[in-house]
């Protein structure tokens, strides 16, 4: 049964930092892309940035550039968001997905979500 667990999220103010965790089990994680997406209240669910397999391949929505940082470690299967500098419209829901093509089929697993909320 494949599991992508995420936590680190939590209530910070405005120019702070956190650090995302996404734990995966029951998948070959090194052959997963993975990404991070959020979710505000009254929005759809938006990409935030993701990762290639090996990790030499980042992207990001321009609206976190510079900000934010996705990096993976396969050895422990987990996939993190560094986000520095944190606004008020970063509050949300953080999914981490896990997505692979192999053999024409696709693979594509969400997480539960964590919710990160900046206020004063």
């Amino acid at each position: 049964q494949v599991q992508l667990v995420e936590s680190g999220g939590g209530l910070v103010q405005p120019g702070g930092s956190l650090r995302l965790s996404c734990a995966a089990s029951g998948l070959g994680f090194s052959s997963y892309a993975m990404s991070w997406h959020r979710q505000a209240p009254g929005k759809e669910r938006e990409l935030v940035a993701d990762i290639s397999s090996a990790g030499r391949s980042r992207n990001y929505a321009d609206s976190v550039k510079g900000r934010f940082t996705i990096s993976r470690d396969n050895a422990q299967k987990t996939v993190y968001l560094q986000m520095n500098s944190l606004k008020p419209d970063d509050t949300a829901v953080y999914y981490c997905n896990a997505f692979r093509v192999a053999g024409g089929r696709e693979a594509d697993y969400w997480g539960q979500g964590t919710q990160v909320t900046v206020s004063s």
